[in-house]
């Protein structure tokens, strides 16, 4: 983490001993929590369909335990975000980690089908609130560079986190299809150091004129719309690479986890580069979607394993890059009155962005025959967009200014 990121003084409280890099820490492993509800079970998931195989429609129920959070999540991230403004950032995640320990790991004594999806539409509930309070309290205890750091260590830690938890998922699933539920628990160890160690935000702290303007809802669209595309180009490779690599006759698993975990890795360079970059998000954004354009291009338009992986790896570079940018222009546009919805509105756009990547892709391939074309498709509409925020770049909007210091 880097070495200057400190917590405004305003903001400070609880045991001097703890101050530091610790509430950025828990604030990353909370951000971690929703990928933990996204892959954990997949191992499990045939186990799990022979386990309720007796129940009518159990084909179309077991895998909505798997994506339903994910659809809660992106419908309900926007009331989170009103109630994060509402009751406060610290509290909210604080009883939102209990109740996704408790939700979590309710499939354990569950015998009811129904009853563990039901649970899942409530971890999703509480997946809404934790994100946007995570991400919230970033942009309060942060700002400038040391802000942007740590939204690209955001990024990161989700990138590394989804594979650690595929495995440990497939390992726990060895015992039993209910076992991977109990990692859920691991809520009730967070809440109580988040409870303890992160400082409360002052918003006096803040700009007089904060809470005293309307929401600016008209910039929000647009970030969140924009978003809403990323986070389709974001997730394409890792939901349909191993398609792909079937597509060209790559049969064994252990050749696709290996690409899938390079891809994964690939993303996580484009995060570490991001740190190193000095312009503003707006700035960078038509190169940043261009790079993931020619990515796309090189998957899709050739019949070589070897430059469809090329390909992966351009694209994962540039969405490691266009994640944590499209969050930083975001949160740029948000004071501390606001933050809380604005934070919603974006965490809704992106989710819906990954609920909706497959389905696109899925009615491309419908109208053009393969899922290449569709990934070239997508990668023309990709340099589209790049091409249409080229004068953005050339215009110096008004952002908020920053009074929060980097470092004390």
């Amino acid at each position: 983490m880097p070495a200057s990121a400190a917590l405004p003084a305003h903001g400070r409280t609880g045991d001097p001993a703890v101050w530091g890099r610790l509430p950025a820490v828990l604030l990353m492993a909370g951000s971690c929590l929703p990928i933990l509800g996204a892959v954990l079970i997949a191992p499990v998931l045939p186990r799990m369909q022979d386990a309720f195989q007796h129940v009518p429609g159990s084909a179309a129920l077991v895998p909505l335990v798997l994506t339903v959070p994910a659809l809660s999540l992106a419908v309900l991230a926007p009331f989170a975000g009103v109630l994060v403004d509402r009751l406060g950032r610290k509290r909210l995640l604080v009883v939102a980690t209990v109740l996704y320990a408790l939700f979590g790991t309710a499939p354990l004594w569950l015998g009811s089908l129904v009853g563990i999806l039901l649970s899942r539409v409530l971890v999703g509930v509480a997946e809404a609130a934790i994100m946007t309070c995570c991400t919230t309290l970033i942009g309060d205890y942060y700002s400038g560079r040391t802000r942007d750091r740590y939204l690209a260590l955001q990024t990161m830690c989700a990138s590394a986190s989804a594979t650690l938890f595929f495995v440990l998922g497939g390992a726990l699933g060895s015992i039993g299809w209910r076992a991977p539920f109990w990692l859920y628990a691991v809520g009730l160890l967070l809440a109580p150091a988040m409870a303890r160690v992160l400082p409360t935000p002052n918003p006096t702290a803040e700009p007089a004129t904060a809470g005293q303007h309307p929401f600016p809802l008209r910039r929000m669209a647009g970030i969140c719309l924009l978003t809403v595309f990323g986070a389709m180009v974001f997730y394409t490779v890792p939901v349909e690479m191993s398609y792909l690599m079937d597509d060209l006759g790559v049969r064994s698993t252990g050749v696709v986890g290996a690409v899938t975990a390079l891809a994964s890795a690939a993303t996580v360079l484009g995060s570490v580069l991001f740190t190193r970059l000095t312009d503003r998000p707006r700035r960078r954004m038509p190169a940043l979607f261009l790079l993931c354009a020619v990515g796309f291009l090189l998957m899709g338009a050739t019949d070589h394993v070897a430059l469809v992986i090329v390909g992966a790896v351009v694209n994962c570079v540039g969405t490691g890059l266009l994640l944590p940018s499209l969050l930083t222009l975001a949160l740029s546009r948000l004071d501390f009155a606001d933050r809380g919805r604005g934070t919603g509105l974006w965490t809704a756009a992106f989710f819906l962005g990954e609920f909706a990547c497959p389905l696109a892709l899925l009615a491309a391939k419908g109208m053009l025959g393969t899922l290449a074309s569709a990934v070239v498709l997508l990668g023309l509409l990709t340099m589209l967009v790049s091409a249409a925020l080229l004068p953005l770049t050339r215009r110096s909007p008004k952002t908020l200014p920053r009074h929060v210091p980097e470092s004390i």
